[in-house]
């Protein structure tokens, strides 16, 4: 195994793993990938409470045009939001507030 070290130069050697739901993996996995972060870099910083900061770049883009896709064709099938949509208004919250970061580089 190829030892790497992360952006600080500190030598990562402890494993912290935990169990998700179905339904809380898919919201990791889709705020990891609205994030641009790799997953592991994402979980630690909102753990230590440190600012998760987006970078535009071609993978970003790509995943919000999806969840916004994915989002608009569950919207279509929903004919009322429930509280049982409580992942989608949040990853929709997510994609708005990066959108809007987004949108103040361009300025």
């Amino acid at each position: 195994m190829e030892r790497t070290l992360d952006y600080k130069g500190r030598w990562r050697n402890h494993t912290v793993a935990f169990r998700v739901s179905n339904e809380e993996a898919n919201l990791l996995n889709d705020l990891v990938a609205l994030s641009g972060l790799t997953k592991q870099d994402y979980i630690t910083r909102r753990l230590l409470c440190r600012d998760v900061v987006v970078q535009g770049n071609p993978r970003v883009y790509k995943a919000l045009k999806n969840q916004m896709a994915a989002i608009y064709e569950e919207l279509k099938r929903l004919e009322a939001l429930s509280p049982d949509n409580d992942e989608l208004l949040y990853t929709l919250q997510v994609i708005g507030i990066t959108l809007d970061g987004l949108k103040g580089e361009d300025e």
